[in-house]
């Protein structure tokens, strides 16, 4: 049998609209019992973005986010660059629409601003559970009444590769709740689930796209590092010369921090050339003479990979 804890909330993922849900679950109402349920083994492990930050809804959730303790947000966008790139040469858009201005936003770690904003969650009484995955979705003791959500079931400890029980074997926790939100971010197991048994994705309509973004951290020596720089690219290697068709996609790069350079390369997952390697797409773009100057002297120094959602607002579910 499996141990039962009752909160007011709980939430699966401990992302920035997780701990966000968290914090304002907690300014509403302070007595609420809120837990969050991680499956990283810290806050933040899982949050690959390096990203370029726009405050508004921060603005809206700590209007005092600037003068709090060990704000990780603190390099402002000051050189906002946009190129078509073809294999040997680049134009640069001389316009851009205001959704892609990133003057006044901020290049962050993700990972750090999560941290962060899992301490002012905790010091708001936020239970938060690192290590521990939302194995599957609890409906209630009713096995057979699945019309309502009420919880989720933690994963089970103990069992070895061959998905046998060890002498270790514990069943997972229920965590019981009155609300259940689920922040899992892209392709969430939990989500998956519940799209299933409630209908909520209707292929006709509100199909979901996904993209892999593939990123990694470079130092640069300090004459090469420019704080508060973006550049983003479009068109090459993404092109009919290497073997795509109407495949879509791009680059980022962002100067941040003690001379460090956050890049990737994003790749729909539509792509219809069976032989694309997004990885591999990161490692030409790289090589590009508009890209290569910018890292000449540097070393990479961290790497990983993330699915993307893609479809936009009409993908929401229903």
């Amino acid at each position: 049998s499996r141990m039962k804890e009752e909160f007011d909330i709980v939430i699966v993922g401990g992302g920035p609209s997780g701990l966000s849900a968290a914090i304002r679950a907690k300014q509403l109402k302070e007595d609420l019992r809120v837990a969050i349920v991680e499956k990283g083994s810290m806050i933040g492990a899982h949050s690959l973005s390096g990203a370029c930050f726009e405050p508004t809804a921060l603005n809206e959730l700590l209007p005092e986010w600037k003068s709090m303790e060990g704000c990780p947000i603190t390099q402002k966008v000051h050189d906002d660059n946009m190129y078509l790139l073809s294999k040997k040469s680049q134009i640069k858009v001389p316009w851009l629409p205001p959704t892609l201005h990133n003057h006044n936003n901020y290049i962050i770690s993700q990972g750090a601003m999560c941290k962060w904003l899992s301490e002012h969650a905790e010091g708001l009484g936020v239970e938060i559970y690192p290590g521990f995955a939302a194995a599957d979705i609890h409906y209630g003791d009713d096995a057979n009444d699945k019309s309502s959500v009420k919880g989720v079931i933690l994963n089970d400890t103990g069992i070895d590769k061959k998905g046998e029980k060890k002498a270790d074997y514990q069943p997972g926790m229920i965590f019981e709740a009155k609300q259940t939100i689920f922040a899992e971010g892209c392709r969430g197991s939990c989500t998956k689930k519940l799209e299933a048994q409630f209908g909520l994705r209707k292929k006709e309509h509100n199909f979901q796209s996904f993209a892999l973004g593939v990123k990694e951290v470079w130092e640069v020596p300090k004459e090469m590092h420019h704080p508060g720089k973006i550049v983003h690219t479009t068109g090459w290697p993404l092109t009919k010369g290497e073997g795509h068709d109407n495949t879509y996609g791009g680059s980022f790069l962002y100067h941040y921090g003690d001379g460090l350079i956050s890049l990737g390369f994003v790749v729909g997952l539509d792509y219809s050339n069976p032989y694309t390697r997004p990885y591999m797409e990161l490692q030409k773009w790289k090589t590009h003479p508009l890209i290569a100057p910018m890292l000449a002297g540097g070393k990479p120094i961290s790497y990983g990979a993330r699915t993307l959602c893609e479809g936009g607002f009409q993908a929401v579910p229903d």
